[in-house]
């Protein structure tokens, strides 16, 4: 507890020298003086008691001991920027591209583990070279490693960013993750860097393909979910029936039941059957609907069955 008294003196100290100053507003001398006796009374000090600050006063002021600590004058240090790897000498390089060749050669055989350990060997002794880092990508693929292709060429593109080739592989790995959207995006970077590549070309209509026949499966919100054989989106869009069903809402006895229905599904546990109740509450809805207008609701129900078959998945064409 002494030194902790010893502390607050100083602190007290501080206070009483700012006072003193008289470069404080009259507010602020009165705060201060208030904050000192507080810290008197709370530590039991009394400063004008010369034994007291005899007993507890330090040799040097608070604000001699901060100033010692933070000169006012010191600048920062420098932050020291990481030092760059050292570039690979010539002997390396020659070693890493002989390295490269075996992996390529890897490659054509079909031993793509060998392959990736070869490339990786050439990326050991030269990490600056971006044809290293893409073709480990291309292997790392074939072993349906395509996030770590993915991570390849982004270091590849790092070190050249107009590298086409990078763009292509990356493409590719996303379309095996099916990440569509991110597939197209370096498809069409790719061919930016090199329009006449057809290969490109080819990959990119299948990834916009395969993006959209996605969108088409997952439909719009509402669609596949049927209250009393009625398509959820079909009433969505039917002005009649959305009309109907306002009314049908606005009855006190229609509302009654949906306010149960909702405070019962909060108080169930589990999606599946909080989903129920609501399908049930939709049901009970397309009940009344019949009830009220049998003829529109068997108009929507012809419209909602034209025998339409969902889009066709196009085959691989073997170009990815």
């Amino acid at each position: 507890m002494s030194d902790a008294k010893r502390l607050v003196f100083s602190i007290m100290e501080f206070m009483e020298d700012q006072i003193g100053d008289g470069q404080l507003s009259v507010d602020a001398m009165e705060g201060l003086e208030v904050a000192r006796q507080c810290l008197g009374t709370a530590y039991d000090i009394d400063v004008s008691d010369p034994s007291t600050a005899c007993q507890l006063r330090s040799s040097r002021k608070l604000i001699e001991i901060f100033n010692s600590v933070n000169p006012p004058d010191k600048k920062p240090s420098p932050v020291r920027m990481p030092t760059p790897p050292a570039e690979a000498t010539e002997e390396q390089k020659l070693t890493a591209d002989k390295l490269k060749t075996q992996g390529n050669d890897h490659m054509r055989t079909e031993n793509y583990q060998e392959a990736i350990s070869s490339y990786t060997q050439a990326i050991d002794l030269d990490d600056r070279n971006a044809v290293y880092y893409c073709n480990r990508a291309a292997a790392y693929s074939k072993v349906e490693q395509h996030q770590k292709a993915i991570e390849d060429c982004d270091i590849a593109l790092n070190i050249d960013p107009n590298y086409s080739k990078a763009y292509g592989r990356k493409g590719i790995a996303h379309t095996s993750l099916k990440q569509y959207k991110e597939a197209v995006e370096c498809y069409k970077k790719s061919l930016e860097l090199d329009p006449g590549n057809q290969s490109y070309q080819d990959n990119l209509e299948i990834a916009e393909q395969k993006l959209k026949e996605t969108g088409i499966a997952r439909g719009p919100v509402g669609a596949g979910i049927n209250l009393g054989g009625l398509d959820f989106s079909s009433m969505l869009s039917n002005p009649a029936l959305m009309n109907m069903a306002a009314n049908l809402m606005s009855r006190p006895e229609m509302q009654q039941m949906m306010s149960g229905l909702v405070s019962s599904t909060g108080q169930q546990e589990g999606g599946e059957q909080g989903i129920g109740t609501l399908l049930q509450a939709g049901q009970q809805l397309a009940q009344q609907m019949q009830q009220q207008n049998p003829d529109l609701v068997a108009q929507l129900r012809g419209q909602t069955s034209d025998g339409q078959q969902p889009p066709k998945e196009n085959g691989d064409d073997g170009k990815l």
